[in-house]
């Protein structure tokens, strides 16, 4: 470990902190671009009773960590991890790191770093065949580190608003119906006919 970074895990008194952190990374992340905006749009920031209530459901479930990064008694970054496998068809384990912040202001003082290496010796003891990151698709910076870290693109995950999705989904559904109702009067009409050719001859 570096000098200067501690970890332990995260509790939930670290729930003020963690919002301020999330905030601060959000701020930094609106600079970079149109999709940047999209993701905020998507995540907003928590009230502090609410992070309190999603951190203790976190900190209760089954194969989930977080481990927050200390320096100089400021929690200036967080990991959040869990071991599971791929599919659910196969039992290659895995270690995913579904939540990766490292305040601005630490950036490029091995926190980041401290962070996996922790997480990694977690999937080791685990037995974990492959480590796993999702990270946000406009996150310039956290997807340039692990790239040069050797982290591959395996996947795309996308998201939206499920507001939009229901108005979509029941646009579609009601097309869907409308052209099956049309299939089913050809197809009675169709019948129809021949039943009226069969009586004329």
């Amino acid at each position: 470990m570096r000098p200067g970074v501690t970890l332990r895990e995260a509790t939930l008194a670290d729930a003020a902190d963690l919002v301020a952190l999330w905030s601060e990374c959000a701020s930094a992340n609106r600079s970079e671009g149109i999709e940047a905006a999209a993701y905020s749009n998507l995540w907003r920031e928590p009230s502090l009773e609410e992070a309190e209530e999603a951190l203790g459901m976190t900190l209760a479930r089954e194969g989930r960590h977080m481990i927050v990064a200390i320096v100089d008694d400021e929690l200036v970054g967080v990991l959040m991890f869990q071991i599971g496998t791929i599919t659910p068809l196969n039992l290659t384990r895995t270690l995913t790191v579904h939540e990766l912040l490292v305040s601005p202001r630490f950036r490029r003082r091995s926190v980041a770093m401290t962070l996996l290496s922790a997480a990694e010796h977690a999937g080791e003891e685990h037995a974990c065949e492959v480590v796993i990151a999702v990270t946000p698709a406009h996150a310039r910076e956290p997807n340039r580190y692990l790239t040069k870290l050797g982290f591959a693109q395996v996947a795309t995950v996308r998201a939206i608003q499920t507001s939009v999705l229901q108005s979509r989904l029941s646009t579609r559904t009601g097309a869907s119906r409308d052209t099956g109702r049309l299939i089913a009067m050809r197809r009675t009409l169709r019948r129809r006919e021949r039943e009226a050719h069969r009586f004329a001859e």
